[in-house]
């Protein structure tokens, strides 16, 4: 078990078991939120998130998840000027605001979750089928398929994918743009 502090904020993550004080975690939580528990496949992750000024977190995530290992591990991304949490695990992505906890949405990672990166005001999640893009805020702001191996980069307002040769160029925030 490990705790990271970003800004205001203290993120509490267990990546493979349950923490030794697990009760207190949920019986303290203002919100609790549990995917899986009882399937006995993929891995087991524990995330509290809470304000610095917190004895204990506001918000407790617990998932089974899958796939996992191999490249496919949870990952958050903590947006501490717009209070939102993006979390991926396995196939699942939710976004909580923390600091009066709530889900702003569940969505779907295309065949698996690799990870978050966040570009000023526009967080890119990276999947092994799909490049997503929200808004700090938690809005979805577009979709793109891939497949591997594929690669980005972002310059700037640009992002720029290769899947497998072929080059694609598109705006950061608007995303591709598709023939009607």
């Amino acid at each position: 078990m490990f705790k990271a502090a970003f800004d205001r904020y203290v993120l509490t993550v267990a990546p493979s078991s349950l923490p030794a004080v697990h009760d207190e975690y949920l019986r303290r939580a203002s919100l609790v939120e549990q995917f899986d528990l009882s399937s006995p496949e993929g891995a087991f992750c524990f995330i509290g998130a809470g304000l610095a000024t917190d004895d204990w977190p506001r918000l407790v995530i617990e998932q089974r998840y899958s796939p996992s290992g191999y490249g496919f591990f949870p990952g958050v991304l903590l947006a501490h000027d717009t209070d939102v949490l993006f979390v991926g695990a396995g196939t699942r992505l939710l976004a909580y605001r923390v600091s009066a906890p709530a889900r702003l949405w569940e969505d779907e990672a295309s065949c698996g979750f690799f990870s978050w990166e966040r570009h000023g005001s526009t967080v890119l999640m990276l999947a092994e089928l799909e490049l997503a893009a929200w808004a700090v805020t938690g809005e979805k702001l577009w979709a793109f398929p891939v497949e591997p191996p594929w690669s980005h980069s972002v310059t700037g307002s640009t992002v720029t994918v290769d899947v497998m040769g072929h080059v694609t160029t598109f705006s950061l925030t608007v995303g591709p743009r598709t023939a009607t």
